[in-house]
C-alpha cells in the first residue's frame, strides 16, 4: 500500500526536480519512528499535542505561513521529511529552503501533512483549513522509541 500512488505528487516532484528524495517504506518508517509515532492520535489525522513540546500555533494554513515556519525553525539545508494522511503517497524528503519555496505545491496534495525537521527533530503539522503547529514529540510517546531504538507503548 505504501507508496503505491507516486503520481498524486507527480507535480510537485517536477516542481522540485532532482533535490528531493522519496522515500522508501523502511525510511519513511524511520523517520516516522522519531517524529509522528510519537505522538498520540486524535482520529484518523491528527496528533494528540498532549506532551509535546509546542513551539509555535500559527492561524495561517496556506504555503506562506508553512514558509515562515520553516523559515523561522529549520537552517535553509536542513533535511525535512514531509508525510502525508495518505499512506499510498509517499512521503518525501528535500532540503528546508526547497519546502518553504514551493510550499503551496506540498499544501496542495492533501488535507493533512506533517513535516520533520531532521536536525532539531521537530514536526509542523498542518490540517487545511486549521493551521500549523510546530513542536518537538513527546521523548516517550505511543509507538515511539525511548530514544536508544527501543519501541515504547
Amino acid at each position: 500500500m505504501y507508496g503505491t500512488r507516486p503520481e498524486d505528487i507527480a507535480e510537485v516532484l517536477g516542481l522540485l526536480g532532482e533535490d528531493v528524495l522519496l522515500l522508501s517504506y523502511e525510511e519513511q518508517r524511520r523517520f516516522a519512528s522519531v517524529s509522528l509515532n510519537r505522538f498520540g492520535a486524535i482520529g484518523s489525522a491528527r496528533l494528540d499535542w498532549h506532551g509535546a513540546d509546542v513551539v509555535e500555533r500559527h492561524d495561517g494554513f496556506d504555503g506562506e505561513a508553512l514558509a515562515s515556519l520553516l523559515g523561522a525553525h529549520a537552517g535553509p539545508d536542513e533535511l525535512v521529511v514531509v508525510f502525508w494522511d495518505d499512506l499510498a503517497v509517499p512521503s518525501i524528503a528535500l532540503p528546508a529552503s526547497l519546502a518553504a519555496r514551493h510550499a503551496e505545491a506540498i499544501l496542495w496534495v492533501g488535507y493533512a501533512c506533517w513535516f520533520l525537521l531532521t536536525d532539531s527533530g521537530m514536526v509542523i503539522e498542518f490540517q487545511d483549513g486549521e493551521g500549523l503547529t510546530a513542536g518537538r514529540p513527546p521523548a516517550d510517546g505511543p509507538g515511539g522509541t525511548d530514544g536508544t531504538g527501543e519501541a515504547t507503548g
